[in-house]
């Protein structure tokens, strides 16, 4: 099955296409770990090259979670290390920038590396499960503010980067963190549902739609200078799993 599961035909409506894309490393509650990485970045490529998938949806196969966020247990040198970061970096702009709609199924823990997916994406549906946590801070790891302050405001971004804590699914609806809220297994049915709506349009309608929106917001350029610091920090700061 591999750690990351991926359909190009999961839903069909006439001949619009979604691709499905699965974290699938249930037992580390979908942890993030550099294979997962990698296969993430060729799956996501791919569906972009893929005339026939008009949306995607990242979504894991536990229900209990999208993900915990990076493996902070993996065993990996200090160059290891900085590939990592490379890597997420890397996963975040491509989300960003990616030429066709993306949706996140946002179930169970949305967490750090599992969070920041999820916000880079175009929509975000989510189950009543749902915590959303984003533990930067606490990490020391500069990350977040890119991508989150266009979704919630400044203020809200503060809150969540500078606390860490912890936010249920109805709060972050009322931040308009999520567009949607289900009940928790009905979060990947919506998603997929949501997406066959969004794939009867246009597809190059679409992707100007997207183009406009970013160039006048930005999120695509302060998302690459976000991961530019992010891969400094570790290349020559304390690096990942820092305490003070």
């Amino acid at each position: 099955m591999g750690l990351i599961e991926y359909s190009s035909d999961p839903l069909q409506t006439n001949s619009e296409r979604v691709g499905l894309l699965r974290l699938n490393r249930p037992e580390a509650r979908n942890a993030i770990n550099i294979e997962m990485l990698e296969a993430m970045l060729e799956r996501l490529g791919a569906a972009a090259d893929d005339q026939e998938v008009r949306v995607v949806v990242i979504s894991s196969t536990d229900q209990m979670g999208l993900s915990a966020g990076a493996d902070l247990g993996e065993q990996l040198d200090a160059a290891g290390r900085v590939r990592k970061m490379e890597l997420f970096a890397e996963l975040y702009d491509l989300i960003v920038a990616f030429p066709k709609p993306t949706i996140a199924v946002c179930h169970g823990a949305c967490v750090g590396g599992g969070a920041e997916i999820a916000v880079a994406c175009d929509l975000r549906i989510a189950g009543s499960n749902m915590r959303l946590r984003f533990p930067g801070g606490a990490l020391g790891v500069p990350v977040g503010p890119a991508r989150l302050v266009s979704l919630c405001g400044l203020s809200v971004a503060k809150y969540l980067l500078l606390t860490g804590k912890e936010v249920a699914a109805d709060e972050a609806y009322r931040w308009g963190l999520v567009h949607k809220l289900v009940p928790a297994a009905r979060t990947e049915e919506a998603a997929l549902q949501l997406a066959a709506q969004v794939a009867e349009h246009p597809p190059k309608a679409l992707a100007q739609l997207k183009s406009m929106l970013h160039e006048w917001d930005d999120v695509v350029g302060r998302s690459a200078a976000e991961g530019r610091g992010q891969i400094e920090w570790q290349r020559s700061g304390p690096g990942l799993g820092y305490r003070d």
